[in-house]
């Protein structure tokens, strides 16, 4: 069973980035098509990005588009959200997931492997 580990959140001003991490151990994720998601208080959990198992095929949030990057280094067994240009909508917990079946997809419940997620606090 993969494990997964968010790091790289915290406080940022607007305008500025952070980039997360999320490790997984207990397995390869060359064999995963991984998502990054999150939840803002009193919201539902929401997609941001996803990426393949190669990397050939991304996918993001209309929201999120032209800011944040997604990527993956299967050799270390992570993948990495990378965001720009921040603003306090994007404040939330941000969570990866793992997804055993190949294709990209939005849908929270299509992902069997979740981390615990990591904070992201936008604020001047």
């Amino acid at each position: 069973q993969v494990q997964l580990v968010e790091s790289g959140g915290g406080l940022v001003q607007p305008g500025n980035s952070l980039r997360l991490a999320c490790a997984a151990s207990g397995g390869t994720l060359r064999s995963y098509t991984m998502g990054w998601f999150r939840q803002a208080p009193d919201k539902e959990r929401e997609f941001v990005a996803a990426i393949s198992w190669g990397g050939g095929t991304t996918d993001y949030a209309d929201s999120v588009k032209g800011r944040f990057t997604i990527s993956r280094d299967n050799a270390k067994n992570t993948v990495y959200l990378q965001m720009n240009s921040l603003t306090p909508e994007d404040t939330a917990v941000y969570y990866c997931a793992a997804r055993r079946l190949f294709a990209v997809t939005v849908v929270p419940t299509a992902y069997n492997y979740w981390g615990q997620g990591t904070q992201v606090t936008v604020s001047s």
